[in-house]
């Protein structure tokens, strides 16, 4: 019976200057590439911040007039080119992890490859996912509910850096929380914990995903359920699919014996 947990080729170790020369080259990669994303974008600089700030935008009461302000005289200039690096990096991600990848998977076994493969390319979909989700459906409620209660006397004109705070934070939560399948197969996959167990320990996750949102959201409790709920649902489809794989691999385990 032959065993896939050798590696591919036996290759000699590398000293330690030579891993220092290696990601030294594959950090300057991902800067070069990030920064030339960069500079492409930054002509578009201000259609990008006004892409992102339009579902708030669409919700400003148009009878007072009201529009995004500026407090700050370099925050005309620092609030989009700070939105277009974050964009870059969105962008350049798949690179930025290829090169991670590619500096790791030497080191790795070839069934330790066979998941962290399908893992790295899931873990940037859902990331991607998680953004979309907020955007397309968190920014427009979030932003209606914000404007709708404001009071009659108050007109709403939020600053440009606030907002852009409000809006990273929130890309960035939701993109992580979207990775909470990744997450629960990878421990499932480990043999950290049976998908049984996770099963068990169903409230205490429905209270951390509860409390994951007041902290990573804004103050209310419409913005909190917005992130715990989908989280929630995220992982128990993760226990889902740990469920099967565990199967799978019992099958596997069972058809090697025979």
């Amino acid at each position: 019976m032959t065993h896939n947990n050798e590696p591919e080729e036996q290759l000699p170790a590398q000293p330690f200057i030579e891993h220092l020369i290696e990601l030294r080259t594959r950090l300057l990669k991902a800067i070069v590439v990030l920064i030339v994303i960069l500079c492409g974008l930054l002509y578009f600089s201000n259609d990008i911040y006004e892409f992102v700030a339009d579902p708030l935008l669409k919700h400003l009461p148009a009878e007072s007039n009201s529009s995004l302000i500026v407090t700050d005289v370099t925050q005309a200039f620092l609030t989009p080119f700070k939105l277009t690096f974050f964009v870059a990096v969105f962008v350049s991600m798949p690179f930025l992890l290829y090169q991670l990848w590619a500096f790791i998977a030497p080191a790795l076994y070839q069934n330790e490859k066979s998941l962290a493969i399908p893992i790295f390319i899931s873990s940037v979909i859902l990331f991607y996912l998680g953004v979309a989700f907020a955007y397309f459906v968190v920014f427009p409620m979030l932003f209606e509910f914000f404007t709708a209660i404001a009071p009659q006397s108050v007109t709403v004109m939020p600053d440009i850096a606030s907002h852009l705070s409000l809006v990273i934070k929130l890309f960035f939560a939701f993109g992580f929380a979207f990775e909470i399948p990744v997450a629960t197969i990878i421990l499932i996959v480990a043999g950290v914990i049976s998908p049984e167990g996770l099963a068990q320990k169903r409230p205490y996750v429905i209270v951390g995903c509860f409390v994951i949102g007041m902290v990573l959201t804004p103050p209310d409790v419409f913005s909190q359920a917005m992130l715990a709920v989908p989280m929630w649902g995220l992982f128990e489809l993760g226990v889902f699919f740990g469920k099967f794989l565990v199967k799978k691999k019992s099958e596997t385990e069972s058809e090697s014996e025979v």
